[in-house]
């Protein structure tokens, strides 16, 4: 079986890297639709050669990192069951459940930090990033810390409902996920987010009533905007608003308040605003809990079959055995990855609501166009992105499809 999974393993991700390489690089076409030559939506109108050269290989070089190490987790996880180390970790933190996680969480870590490097490298390379490596390493540091600590209390959890009941240990961690989930909603703007960055009132008083106006005319409750120091990591820009209840936050990146002109900013603000306005992070919430109700379901439909059919090759007894981790992981991952395209055409539909709530309230198109030009420079953005690309990684409309509707 492992010389079986080594050669399959080899022919097909060769295969699959050749088929990536041909769909960049021969079957996609990197300029913009003949309907839009001319347009604000052509690169040509507000680029120079060199900066669209630019940004079409900075494009290209990450769509081809991320379709390259797409598997990469995968690969890692059924390599753990087929080489029988998932129970061979089991013994060696003495049937610990959160040794194991411990171990199992670091090991993955260390496996895809130089995939994360690389990544950094190219961002480095075209200045989209500016972070140092200390603070890249600390941040890094940081999301293994507190994803090892939540994967422990959720192992810890799963594993006693399914010694508790083997037929609805799904639907017992569903119902215990909705309020987790709410919970760390609410945490996050004042817990989690102040970890990785410093937030600051807005300094710009005038601005600051500017926004503050359109947020209380949208029935949106904030009293004050923050601003957060991403200039030491990215130049790219952004905003959001998030939280829910009284930990709501308005959020400016600080790269998009000193690149931007007033008029621009308010459009990014009343883009964020639109989210609350039409409940968008409510409905993400209920979206992720829906998914999660069908993920769990499915996890439990799937694992004893294929347990019953690998269990012994994989040298794990059970679905209650924690050496089958790696394979929930896997199966968790997988799914994830089925259910993206749905979850990114949903989030594709939101942000283009929120542009048209924006377009409206602003009643400045100019702003728009201006704002989303800036982003595609800052960001190194690729304005007509691959289709596959899209559809995987998009949650936004493509900057073709933004500044088109601007257009309209």
């Amino acid at each position: 079986m492992r010389k079986k999974f080594l050669i399959w393993t080899t022919v097909l991700y060769i295969t699959y890297a050749l088929g990536t390489l041909i769909y960049l690089f021969v079957v996609h076409d990197s300029g913009v639709p003949g309907a839009a030559a001319g347009s604000a939506a052509d690169p040509s109108t507000f680029l120079n050669k060199s900066e669209e050269e630019e940004i079409r290989e900075y494009s290209t070089r990450r769509h081809l990192l991320y379709l390259l190490t797409l598997p990469v987790e995968w690969l890692i996880y059924t390599g753990l069951l087929v080489f029988g180390l998932a129970r061979t970790l089991k013994k060696a933190t003495l049937y610990k459940l959160p040794l194991y996680v411990f171990f199992l969480s670091g090991l993955v870590w260390v496996l895809t930090l130089p995939v994360s490097y690389v990544g950094r490298r190219l961002s480095l390379s075209y200045d989209v990033s500016v972070e140092p490596l200390s603070k890249w390493l600390q941040d890094h540091l940081i999301s293994f810390s507190l994803d090892t600590l939540m994967m422990i209390i959720a192992a810890l959890v799963l594993y006693r409902l399914i010694r508790i009941s083997a037929e609805r240990w799904w639907l017992y961690a569903w119902l215990l996920l909705v309020p987790f989930l709410t919970f760390f909603m609410y945490i996050q703007p004042v817990l989690i987010d102040p970890l990785y960055n410093e937030f600051d009132r807005l300094s710009d008083a005038q601005l600051e009533d500017s926004i503050l106006s359109l947020a209380d005319g949208s029935g949106v409750p904030a009293d004050r905007v923050y601003v957060v120091d991403k200039s030491e990591e990215t130049n790219a820009l952004n905003a959001y608003v998030n939280g829910i209840g009284d930990n709501l936050r308005i959020v400016l990146w600080d790269t998009t308040l000193r690149s931007l002109s007033e008029e621009e900013v308010l459009f990014i603000m009343a883009h964020e605003i639109g989210h609350y306005v039409k409940n968008h992070l409510l409905k993400s919430l209920f979206g992720v809990l829906a998914g999660s109700f069908l993920g769990l379901y499915l996890l439990y439909r799937l694992l004893p079959v294929i347990l019953h059919r690998f269990g012994r090759a994989f040298r794990i007894k059970g679905v209650g055995d924690i050496a089958s981790l790696p394979l929930i992981l896997l199966l968790v991952s997988i799914l994830s990855f089925v259910a993206q395209p749905v979850e990114m055409a949903v989030s594709r539909q939101a942000e283009q609501a929120a542009d048209e709530y924006a377009l409206e309230v602003t009643g400045n198109p100019d702003a728009a166009i201006g704002a989303f030009h800036e982003m595609i420079r800052h960001g190194k953005s690729d304005v007509h992105p691959p289709t596959l690309i899209k559809y995987l990684r998009y949650g936004h409309p493509t900057m073709l499809e933004r500044i088109r509707k601007a257009e309209e």
